[in-house]
């Protein structure tokens, strides 16, 4: 019994065409995501975290508008990473009984416990060490921001023009959330990275930097080309 020219199967030309043009669509995209890969990038800063008794959470204010209450906790952590959700946590935990034991309460003011994490050598700029981890705890005014809590005992600090902390206890001496490649050369970024470290609040997601891979119109363009080449092979099964 004869099979219809739907049901045929694929002659030998049609399979080899069919196979070459998938192995073809696959290894550019291979190509395009391993590309986007090697070019992501991180920023280097100091990100701002709160403790919410056990660990810490990426703040959502700036230290400068950001104004804690007695027995708070926060911490400093400078480091490189692409955004808030791959940020390195400080390497103390957020223990205000231990940090402010030796500092008794006083009338007029509130205390705030700070852990300030300089980072590993991995994460310093060229020719710089990180200083070792320390704790402190502030005693300021009843209103201070956690940046004049800051300013009280890690002095001096250094920002940029947008108000975002650039150096801690004048770590490091240069450079303020500079990008840094996949490949570790790094180019000073036109404008702060978001970072809760600047005053203004921020959700911690960059995706429009640009350090990440393929864009998802890519990939979906890629998707209807296989589409499309495969449809053209099956409709010229058809008219056989």
């Amino acid at each position: 019994m004869l099979r219809s020219p739907s049901t045929a199967p694929l002659t030998a030309p049609l399979r080899a065409l069919l196979v070459t043009l998938l192995t073809a669509l696959l290894a550019a995209s291979a190509v395009l995501l391993g590309a986007g890969g090697a070019e992501a990038a991180g920023y280097r800063y100091w990100s701002f975290w709160e403790g919410n008794g056990k660990n810490w959470e990426y703040a959502t204010q700036g230290p400068a508008l950001l104004r804690p209450d007695d027995g708070t906790v926060q911490g400093f952590r400078f480091s490189v990473s692409e955004d808030s959700a791959d940020a390195d946590q400080p390497r103390r935990a957020p223990d205000f009984g231990a940090i402010c034991a030796s500092t008794p309460a006083k009338d007029g003011s509130k205390r705030v416990a700070l852990v300030i994490d300089p980072g590993t050598p991995e994460d310093a700029p060229a020719g710089e060490e990180p200083p070792a981890l320390r704790t402190a705890c502030a005693q300021v005014a009843p209103d201070a921001s956690s940046a004049e809590a800051l300013a009280s005992v890690a002095k001096p600090l250094r920002y940029d023009s947008s108000a975002m902390i650039c150096a801690i206890s004048g770590y490091p001496k240069t450079g303020c959330g500079e990008q840094v490649s996949g490949d570790g050369d790094s180019s000073e970024k036109p404008s702060a990275p978001s970072s809760a470290s600047s005053t203004s609040s921020t959700d911690g997601d960059d995706s429009s930097s640009g350090g990440g891979g393929p864009s998802v119109g890519l990939l979906v363009g890629i998707g209807a080309v296989l589409l499309l080449g495969v449809a053209a092979v099956f409709q010229a099964r058809r008219r056989r």
